[in-house]
């Protein structure tokens, strides 16, 4: 279950201490987390997890139980991506953990990720699943990876541990067990007090066409 706290005025929402599989329920309570943090007036947001997943990605289960409402959930899930994409204050996911597939895409949205040096990997493995990219989904990653970083990622299903996810400028710094979460803080901690009505502006033009593609 998806929790927030807060280090001074930095939001760490916490994702949960399972795989935290993007369910509605789960999509539901990062959404209105993130409503909590815009209302509270936070200066940034840190999202992680307690688990050895940061998050695992779509809920395949009950994708396959509800396959009629499979467009409406793409949907759902493409809505929270554009919003990190696009929220007003300054982001960074910490990664204590595995980041895979829809999961490995929330981490991409955020402005910043610091990852865990030692353990855990970042995958995008739908080129082995058999799993398309969705034009929305391809343009996220598009807008954030360079395009060497894109190939590697995006074509081979190639797990990526941190010093490796650094090196292709997946991540941007590593981070011993146990201070992941508060490397992102120190990371985020310089860029408080930015005005949101113009970080939201700049970002939404940075990112308009993936933004497009993903609300389309």
């Amino acid at each position: 279950m998806p929790t927030l706290d807060y280090r001074d005025k930095i939001a760490v929402l916490d994702l949960g201490a399972d795989e935290n599989r993007f369910s509605p329920d789960f999509l539901d309570q990062v959404e209105a987390h993130l409503d909590t943090v815009l209302t509270d007036g936070a200066q940034g947001l840190v999202t992680t997890a307690s688990g050895k997943f940061y998050s695992n990605g779509l809920d395949v289960n009950w994708l396959g139980a509800n396959s009629d409402r499979a467009e409406w959930y793409v949907a759902r899930v493409q809505a929270l991506l554009a919003r990190m994409l696009t929220l007003p204050v300054p982001t960074a996911a910490a990664l204590p953990g595995h980041a895979f597939g829809a999961g490995a895409m929330l981490a991409i949205a955020h402005d910043y990720r610091v990852m865990r040096a030692d353990r855990g990997y970042f995958c995008f493995p739908e080129v082995d699943l058999r799993i398309p990219f969705t034009p929305g989904m391809a343009a996220l990653i598009q807008a954030k990876l360079a395009p060497k970083s894109a190939v590697a990622s995006m074509t081979t299903g190639r797990r990526f541990g941190g010093v490796d996810a650094a090196a292709y400028d997946i991540v941007d710094a590593t981070a011993a067990e146990g201070a992941v979460t508060d490397s992102a803080v120190a990371l985020l901690a310089p860029l408080a007090g930015k005005d949101p009505g113009t970080l939201g502006a700049i970002k939404n033009t940075m990112y308009a066409t993936a933004v497009t593609a993903l609300t389309a």
